[in-house]
């Protein structure tokens, strides 16, 4: 490390001493800060790389054009991201034509930028954007920069001269912090803040992904951090240059980011650890609009691409069926329909390279040993079974792993929680029926989507224990979909799993829902039910999503904010997928099909 040899009388003293040391990667948060470029090639400030070795961390300068590839390399081995300032943005990388104020700009830089960004809101990077690196933020995030704050007529409030003269390691201007945000909790609550000033450009509005912080007496946005829970601040000051003059009161914006990548890399590790499994996701109702799974579809919250960017391993696609009329016919129809929708899920992850259709536990480590990710199967509504019980065994040996008894609406096996006539008062006889075939061939009986006589029926009926894909708490949402403390405890006390799912309604009934909402139904279901007895089932591609969990990429986001609530790496391989699976085990292995081979492709 740098700091070493810093120390040393020599660099042959320097030498010694690392050889004393065991090899390895250095427990530090590595911060990646992004280079000029200058008459001599890339060049940084030495405030910048200073700040962050005060903070705790290793600063490792990013020189302008890197290809794409290398930007990739890069991302995964950085813990944390610095964007610096320097010159303008050029205007047509923003759809704009330059204006007659407007400076110098370095393309080269500004592609890299704008991309690198981006790609680090996707990943969960921990992020700083300093003077210019604020207007990358914004710009990357959908936001909208002023090219010249002078000649814009957009701030009328009074006048502040935001480009001083005078020696930047000094403040020149006061902000007002905005209240409750992150910022003026690292500045200790503080409501006016004492910055310097050395641009003429500015961030116009945030953009959906950012919220302002920050702001100048004349109304010029001066900070700006992320609106979706997720490590992310910029300022339009120039924070790293205090510390040149022994001056530390910025250096809580370092330290803070030297923090938050410490917590990124836990969880990156945590994920290289534990396997993780989303257990209900309804992306096959978008098959009819052939979806590329291969690729980041924007069409949808699940893909392969956005699995890997979150380290979601493995996810249960849910073969989903809307309640429908229950003539022959139309049972016969929906038994087809799930049939088809089966058949999706094989075709969709038949094509996809690096991903593979998974049945047992085992099927899922083996996948994830190799590298691979994994696609189960479940069916959402026992409409599908129809009248015909042998469809259950049908079904079981297509893989699927869960049937989740109903939907919304009541059915012929049970009652539901929503739009339900009470006709069987829980589970009707041929719905004890279903669920002693579901024991005896090995698929888990869901509870999601269940009245409670049906919850507590089907608990009884079971001979093993029971899941539900996709519900949270109804201490904290008042909802019928949600489970009471009640049912929690049952729950756990017959072995079963509730997995708290990120459907903004189930979450609060205002609809206003982020992912700290989901950590907070996730604690109340362990205060109640114990670490033994949660998972996470997101319900994404069936209007599940936050903000923070708002698709597959954000799987690690959710992992960041347990660690920071003090969840450890075993709380978080229960978590995970865990639990659930010792479920699917423990139902599989009474399964009197365990022994024959169950369709996986």
């Amino acid at each position: 490390m740098i700091s070493v040899s810093m120390k040393a009388e020599s660099w042959q003293e320097a030498y010694e001493t690392l050889n004393r040391r065991p090899l390895g990667r250095p427990h530090v948060p590595v911060i990646g800060i992004t280079g000029n470029l200058g008459e001599y090639g890339c060049q940084l400030a030495e405030g910048y790389y200073e700040s962050v070795r005060r903070a705790g961390g290793e600063p490792l300068v990013i020189p302008p054009g890197l290809h794409e590839a290398g930007l990739l390399t890069l991302l995964d081995r950085v813990d944390g991201l610095i964007f610096s300032g320097g010159g303008d943005i050029n205007p047509l990388l923003l759809a704009e034509e330059p204006h007659p104020a407007l400076h110098g700009v370095c393309p080269q830089r500004d592609m890299q930028e704008l991309l690198l960004m981006r790609l680090a809101l996707d990943w969960q990077i921990p992020v700083l954007g300093i003077c210019r690196g604020i207007q990358v933020m914004a710009a990357a995030a959908r936001g909208t920069l002023v090219q010249d704050i002078a000649s814009s007529g957009c701030f009328a409030q009074g006048a502040v001269k935001h480009s001083q003269e005078m020696d930047r390691c000094f403040p020149s201007h006061h902000v007002t912090l905005q209240a409750d945000t992150l910022l003026q909790s690292l500045y200790g609550g503080a409501s006016r803040l004492a910055v310097n000033s050395l641009h003429h450009q500015a961030v116009a509005s945030a953009g959906p992904d950012f919220r302002v912080s920050a702001v100048a007496p004349d109304g010029v946005i001066e900070a700006i951090e992320s609106a979706c829970c997720k490590p992310a601040v910029g300022v339009q000051w120039h924070p790293e240059t205090f510390v040149l003059r022994g001056d530390e009161s910025h250096l809580p914006l370092f330290r803070w980011l030297v923090g938050e990548a410490a917590v990124y890399r836990r969880a990156c590790r945590v994920h290289d650890e534990v396997l993780s499994l989303d257990t209900h996701c309804d992306t096959p109702l978008f098959f009819r609009q052939n979806i590329n799974f291969a690729a980041r579809d924007p069409r949808v919250l699940v893909d392969s691409h956005k699995m890997r960017e979150g380290r979601l391993d493995a996810c249960i696609m849910a073969a989903y069926l809307a309640q429908g009329e229950r003539t022959p016919q139309a049972l016969q129809a929906a038994t087809a329909a799930c049939n088809a929708l089966l058949d999706g899920i094989e075709r969709c992850v038949g094509t996809c390279d690096g991903v593979g259709l998974a049945a047992t536990p085992q099927d899922l480590y083996r996948l994830k040993s190799a590298g691979s990710l994994a696609v189960m199967k479940g069916i959402e509504n026992g409409y599908a079974v129809g009248l015909d019980l042998a469809n259950v065994e049908r079904f079981a040996r297509r893989g699927v792993v869960y049937m989740t008894l109903c939907h919304n609406g009541d059915n012929d096996l049970c009652d539901s929680a929503m739009q339900s006539n009470r006709e069987h008062r829980g589970l009707s006889a041929f719905g004890r029926q279903v669920v002693a075939e579901l024991n005896r061939t090995g698929i888990m009986v869901d509870l999601s989507h269940a009245s409670e006589d049906t919850f507590y029926d089907a608990l009884e009926a079971s001979a093993l224990p029971v899941v539900c894909s996709h519900s949270s708490a109804r201490a904290l949402c008042d909802h019928p979909r949600n489970l009471t403390d009640d049912q929690l405890r049952a729950l756990a006390q017959v072995g079963g799993v509730a997995q708290i799912t990120a459907y903004p309604g189930f979450l609060r009934l205002d609809g206003k829902a982020c992912v700290e909402d989901v950590v907070r139904h996730l604690e109340h279901a362990i205060e109640v039910a114990g670490i033994d007895s949660v998972g996470i089932g997101t319900d994404f591609d069936g209007d599940g999503g936050v903000p923070g969990l708002a698709d597959a990429s954000d799987i690690l986001n959710l992992t960041q904010h347990l660690l920071r609530r003090g969840f450890g790496e075993e709380d978080l391989k229960k978590i995970w997928g865990g639990n659930f699976l010792r479920v699917m085990q423990q139902v599989q292995d009474a399964s009197l099909l365990k022994d024959e081979t169950i369709t996986q492709n």
